[in-house]
C-alpha cells in the first residue's frame, strides 16, 4: 500500500514540473534579441515585443508613475499598487549590472585569446622566414645536397630539384619574411 502512495506522488510531481517551468516571460528586447526570464519584462519594451506570457494570454499590468513611498491604501481603488524597486525608486533599466560585466570579461578573454593566436602566427612566420633564408643560404651556396629517399638511401639532389627547391624557397621568404 505504501508503495501505491509513493508511486501516485512521484507521479504528481513529474506532472507539476513542466506547469513550473512555462511560468516564464519571453520577450525581444531593443537589441532583437529574445529573452527568456520568470519576471515581466521591463516597462520600455512594447507590447508587441512580448512573445509568451505565463498562465497564457493575459496582457501585461502597467502601472501609474506615483510616488514609490506612497501607502499601498492610498491608492485610487481598482488599481494595484507599484512594486517598489530599488531603495534609490529609480525604474529599473532591464539590464543586468553583474551580466554586463560578466560579458565585458568574456569579449576582454576573447580579445586576448585573439591576440596570442596572433603572436603564435606572427612567431611562427618568423621561424619559418630563417629556416627558409638559411635553406636558400645552403642551396645558394652550390654544394651537394643530399635527402633521403622513400627506402632511406641518401640521394644527391640534381639541377633541376635544386632549381625547384630554390623557387619554393624563395616563395616561402616572400610570404613570411615581410
Amino acid at each position: 500500500m505504501r508503495f501505491v502512495h509513493l508511486n501516485s506522488l512521484v507521479l504528481a510531481l513529474v506532472c507539476a514540473v513542466p506547469t513550473v517551468a512555462s511560468a516564464q516571460w519571453q520577450w525581444i528586447d531593443s537589441a532583437g534579441k529574445k529573452v527568456f526570464s520568470d519576471q515581466s519584462p521591463p516597462p520600455d519594451i512594447p507590447e508587441k515585443n512580448i512573445v509568451r506570457r505565463p498562465g497564457g494570454g493575459s496582457p501585461r499590468v502597467t502601472f501609474p508613475q506615483g510616488t514609490p513611498s506612497a501607502a499601498p491604501d492610498a491608492a485610487e481603488p481598482g488599481t494595484a499598487p507599484a512594486p517598489a524597486t530599488a531603495a534609490s525608486g529609480a525604474r529599473p533599466s532591464g539590464v543586468d549590472k553583474e551580466l554586463e560585466e560578466k560579458a565585458k570579461k568574456a569579449e576582454e578573454a576573447e580579445k586576448a585569446k585573439r591576440a596570442a593566436e596572433l603572436q603564435k602566427v606572427a612567431q611562427a612566420k618568423a621561424e619559418n622566414c630563417n629556416r627558409a633564408r638559411q635553406s636558400k643560404a645552403t642551396f645558394d651556396s652550390g654544394i651537394r645536397v643530399a635527402r633521403l629517399n622513400a627506402q632511406g638511401e641518401r640521394e644527391i639532389i640534381d639541377d633541376k630539384a635544386r632549381a625547384e627547391e630554390q623557387q619554393r624557397l624563395q616563395t616561402v621568404i616572400a610570404s613570411d619574411c615581410k
